[in-house]
């Protein structure tokens, strides 16, 4: 598949009466679309520059715009002209000449081991450990402390070796080149990257974790590139010896031993003292480091704060950090869903051989910024948050909005558990740049061709669609996604994007030939699984269209209200809609967000301002005339009526602060007839929103107070009985959703958590009256597109 170009088609696709009614579904689809005309003309947005407001001076390097376009790379595809040698022999072994010939940084744990343990971060974390009862500095460990902390010290002799890195990316081309069909890198950034090494500064690798590969696909890009191979920092439990051994050969930091969970480990009084010298001692090497960081709750934003401890300690001047964006067509089942057991290794193995399901893979690297210029230039903070239930409950309970503006606290991001030695503002720093590297790195992903499927079945077609209007509506969703800056992970032409993308989706899609003309319909496998997965591929689209989809709720709450107060039945479109109160709308929705959808250097009436002006761009709102008796240009009647808007941010203005208040309103741009665009945007919040509704309604079938782990798996029992009954929504009851609602309720106080030797939870007394809790149920429903 071409990929040098992205592709769009303004017509749609004329279908064909097939000849031989017995072909399979995929010659069928090829054959209807042979007459598409060839898509033309269409940009590739550059993606990944570094924030404008937070790192001025690092966008400012512009290593990419003087460049001329270079084009994609397949990193798999390796032939004899990426060697120094042609010939026959070469072709059969090109792919270990490749490897052979590839740069490979030393690093060799050398006295590391020692300067860690005479840190004196260390020194001071073994006297406290030691109890308080012993005073003095000369008596020696104890045992069980030695023990643990001599396997804490093992982790500090992690290493790289040149032989076995070179082998194992060998392994590694040839397995990925079975598991995907193409990785496809963009080599304007890769030379970038090479631009960034020259700043002699370490890069800090940081990328959203999606499944166990992330890590390895970004070492092997860098590895094939002569880029240095960073230090990869692995959140999950390895118990085996001898794969132990082998993965801290590659440079890879595990947890302890007999560890359970990365947040378990965190725990432990030695664990962050150690580490965080480590870190420090990696970075004064030169060494580069692989982080991951979880989409749902910011788990691994830990270790961005050792890498600030470094700069702090003066082990290092800078670091620069590039986030990372890996976007797939469709994971393997075995890495959605992992499994061990040598039966589970071996279907692997065979379904890797068939060859089925082989996706490709887009792997975007951003602009490297500076940590310290981010640190340093103060718009990158989450200081002064308010609790959401400070924010939201006047507006749920007493139908008050005087508290909405304001932005929420998110300090359970980075608890004073883990780390107890930050200070609060190192803690904040590390917080909000969390959020940001989690925004920077979702905002860099590529739109596959799948979630532009997945997403139009879901939320457009969800009782089915001719192949011919799937057609027409990709090309649509193609320019909206285009034009939200956002760059595509395919191209060629229309027939290889839907063949490719179905064939993706076959298990979860049901394909047949409607008469007369036996056009094929495609329809939604109405299974659980089906559902789930469809949803995981939508994730980015709600990511990229998250201004219009709140507005469009904000704008749907609205015109049911008008319902309400009219008491008709029937929703109402030809509705003047003010602008304040829809602000006010945005923005207790905006407060019910999962943490990564809004930067942390943008406030969140901002992000309200800026999702009222999305619905007026994407045509879904247009600004009304409003009448007014006073001429405009009679300044002697309208004294006093002009102000300073106010706003939650003192850094932010702009030329409109000084505007007429309530003087702007709106009304639908297509009143007469049912706005599909709005009723589309809506439905991208709506399986979050139905996830709420449905985890209030089952709190009362839980025997609180019960633990947290508990509580969610509970939690999930009742979500995915809830979808049995409703038949329809099951993507709303995923395990990820409940963590996120579960979150959601501790942040509001319907649940309280009490710590003792484990976290419990318990309804909060404000909520444990019935009334209360309708009134939360409709706060959320009025959201919720049906």
């Amino acid at each position: 598949m071409d990929v040098a170009r992205v592709d769009a088609s303004s017509e749609g696709a004329t279908m064909l009466q097939p000849r031989h009614p017995a072909l399979s579904w995929g010659v069928k689809i090829r054959r209807k679309l042979k007459s598409v005309a060839p898509f033309q003309g269409r940009f590739r947005p550059m993606v990944g520059q570094c924030c404008h407001q937070c790192t001025p001076q690092s966008m400012d390097l512009k290593f990419r715009c003087n460049s001329p376009p270079l084009g994609f790379q397949n990193l798999t595809c390796v032939n004899e002209t990426h060697t120094r040698y042609r010939g026959w022999l070469v072709r059969r072994v090109c792919c270990l000449l490749f490897v052979w010939g590839r740069e490979v940084h030393l690093s060799h744990a050398g006295d590391r081991r020692h300067n860690v343990l005479a840190s004196e971060r260390v020194k001071q974390a073994l006297l406290t450990t030691r109890g308080s009862g012993e005073t003095r500095p000369t008596e020696p460990v104890m045992p069980e402390v030695t023990g643990y902390f001599g396997r804490l010290l093992d982790l500090t002799e992690t290493f790289i070796s040149p032989t076995l890195l070179r082998l194992v990316s060998w392994v590694m081309l040839k397995f990925f080149s079975l598991m995907f069909c193409s990785v496809q890198l963009n080599l304007n950034q890769l030379a970038a990257l090479h631009h960034a090494t020259r700043q002699k500064t370490p890069l800090i690798y940081v990328c959203v974790r999606q499944s166990p590969v992330d890590h390895a696909l970004i070492c092997l890009t860098l590895f094939c590139h002569n880029l240095r191979v960073p230090y990869t920092l692995y959140p999950a439990p390895v118990q085996q010896t001898w794969l132990r051994s082998i993965l801290k050969r590659l440079g890879v930091i595990l947890l302890p031993k007999d560890t359970g969970s990365e947040r378990d480990a965190e725990m432990d009084s030695l664990y962050s003292p150690v580490m965080t010298s480590f870190i420090g001692e990696l970075l004064r090497e030169g060494a580069g480091l692989s982080v991951g960081i979880s989409a749902g709750g910011g788990q691994g934003g830990q270790w961005l704060a050792r890498v600030r401890q470094a700069i702090v300690d003066g082990l290092v001047p800078n670091v620069s950090i590039v986030p990372v964006a890996v976007s797939y067509d469709c994971l393997p089942r075995h890495f959605i869903r992992p499994q061990t057991g040598l039966m589970s290794a071996l279907r692997f193995v065979v379904l890797l051989l068939k060859g089925d399901q082989r996706g490709s893979v887009r792997i975007h690297f951003a602009q490297a910024f500076s940590l310290k210029e981010m640190c340093e230039s103060g718009k990158c903070r989450v200081d002064g948050g308010h609790p959401l239930q400070e924010l939201l409950l006047s507006a749920v309970l007493h139908e008050r909005t005087d508290s909405i503006f304001g932005q929420k606290d998110v300090s359970w991001i980075l608890p004073p558990s883990v780390m107890p030695e930050l200070t609060p503002a190192e803690r904040q720093q590390t917080i909000a740049l969390t959020l940001h590297l989690m925004y920077s790195s979702t905002k860099s992903m590529a739109v596959m061709s799948t979630s532009l499927v997945s997403c139009l079945l879901l939320h457009k077609h969800r009782k089915g669609v001719r192949l011919s209007a799937l057609c027409r509506d990709i090309c649509w969703l193609l320019e909206e996604v285009l034009f939200r800056n956002t760059d595509v992970g395919y191209g060629g032409s229309l027939v290889g994007l839907v063949h490719h993308a179905l064939s993706m989706l076959r298990p979860h899609l049901l394909i047949a030939a409607a008469p007369p003309t036996r056009e094929p319909v495609i329809v939604l496998r109405p299974d659980p699984e089906s559902l789930l997965t469809l949803s995981q591929h939508c994730n980015l689209l709600t990511h990229i269209f998250i201004h219009a989809a709140v507005g469009a709720c904000a704008v749907s709450a609205m015109l049911r209200e008008v319902v309400g107060c009219g008491g008709g039945g029937d929703q109402e479109f030809d509705v003047v809609l003010g602008q304040d109160e829809l602000v006010e709308k945005i923005l207790q929705l905006t407060h019910l967000l999962s943490p990564g959808y809004i930067p942390p250097c943008q406030t969140a009436h901002g992000f309200a301002l800026d999702a009222v002006d999305c619905l007026v761009q994407c045509g879904v709102l247009v600004m009304e005339e409003v009448q007014s008796e006073t001429p405009m240009c009679d300044f002697m009647k309208r004294q006093g009526v002009l102000s300073w808007r106010a706003s939650d941010n003192p850094n932010q203005s702009s030329d409109s602060d000084c505007e007429e208040p309530g003087t702007q309103s709106y009304k639908l741009s297509q009143p007469s007839q049912c706005p599909e665009m709005l009723f589309f945007l809506c439905s991208l919040l709506s399986v979050q929103l139905r996830a709420l509704c449905w985890t209030l309604e089952s709190l009362h079938y839980l025997p609180l107070p019960t633990t947290e782990t508990a509580c969610v798996s509970q939690l999930h029992m009742h979500l995915k009985n809830r979808a049995q009954l409703d038949k329809v929504h099951y993507e709303s009851s995923s395990i990820d959703l409940v963590r996120m609602a579960l979150r959601t309720f501790i942040d509001l106080g319907v649940l309280i958590e009490d710590t003792r030797e484990d976290v419990y939870l318990d309804i909060g007394p404000l909520f444990a009256q019935r009334e209360n809790k309708e009134k939360l149920l409709q706060f959320f429903s009025q959201f919720l597109y049906k």
